[in-house]
């Protein structure tokens, strides 16, 4: 689709497993639809009859998984003219991937955290910059749930902050993340949103997460997004203002009705954030 994303709008992830719900449900039950292109590049047969007539229903934003942006292993070119061709067949305008590494030596099929580092910096900024150049076009980096930190020299805000402005790419702001590395590692959820910097937030996810008996939190995408990240979601549009965002859920997948009422909490979450500026216009 050619139409803009516009800011105010609600996204679903597009999975397998919900191919057939969603190509039955209404068009207008959802803003757009976000793909990973590696799970679907090069893909035939019925799924890729499927994407093609999603595609035409439904705006596409696309989130990568596989170009290990702050890895050693040379960035695999193949992937990135491939995705650079996805992108431009189906008109995507915002393309994301994570702020992590997924290969050292091979794939290793997780997303692992950078040291908080100024080399980690310099490095995972390079990179960026040369995905931008053969993507041609600006891309967010997520912020991701971590479990351990190799090194740190500042904090993960100072390191992601550091990031965006020495690559000038922007950031995909994932809120459950905030608040389970918030739970995790020691800080404060609402004041990692308010030192976010604003102008630099593309879009934005929420997702469901698992608290083990201990109150350590787990990011699962396999459960209903929870009351606190809901408040954080808010908070972060009074903060950045509202952004395209996007509901995850990876498995563990209710009826689509429950999804879909998901999403229309993310639609009230963003009327409400924008009635004050109705008021005063």
């Amino acid at each position: 689709m050619s139409l803009p994303l516009l800011t105010a709008s609600a996204g679903l992830g597009l999975r397998r497993g919900l191919i057939d719900e969603l190509l039955a449900m209404p068009a207008d039950a959802i803003d757009f639809l976000e793909c990973s292109p590696d799970n679907w590049i090069g893909v035939g047969g019925a799924h890729g009859a499927a994407l093609r007539q999603l595609s035409e229903r439904h705006r596409l934003t696309c989130h990568g998984l596989s170009l290990s942006l702050g890895g050693p292993d040379p960035l695999d070119r193949t992937l990135l003219q491939q995705t650079r061709a996805f992108l431009d067949l189906h008109q995507v305008q915002l393309y994301s991937e994570h702020l992590s590494y997924c290969a050292a030596g091979g794939h290793l099929y997780d997303l692992l955290p950078l040291p908080f580092t100024a080399e980690a910096v310099r490095h995972v900024a390079g990179r960026i910059a040369q995905v931008q150049d053969s993507l041609g076009r600006r891309i967010a980096v997520e912020n991701i749930s971590y479990y351990a930190v190799p090194a740190a020299d500042m904090s993960e805000i100072e390191f992601i902050t550091a990031v965006l402005a020495e690559a000038d790419c922007d950031l995909l702001l994932d809120v459950n993340n905030v608040f389970v590395n918030a739970c995790n590692n020691g800080y404060d959820a609402f004041d990692f949103l308010r030192r976010v910097p604003a102008h630099r937030v593309a879009s934005l996810h929420v997702a469901g997460h698992f608290d083990e008996d201990d109150g350590f939190k787990v990011d699962t995408h396999g459960a209903p997004v929870k009351g606190v990240v809901w408040a954080l979601l808010r908070q972060a549009y009074a903060h950045v203002g509202v952004r395209p965002t996007l509901l995850e859920r990876d498995f563990n997948f209710p009826p689509l009705a429950e999804l879909l009422a998901e999403v229309q909490q993310i639609r009230r979450a963003q009327a409400d954030a924008e009635l004050p500026e109705v008021a005063h216009g």
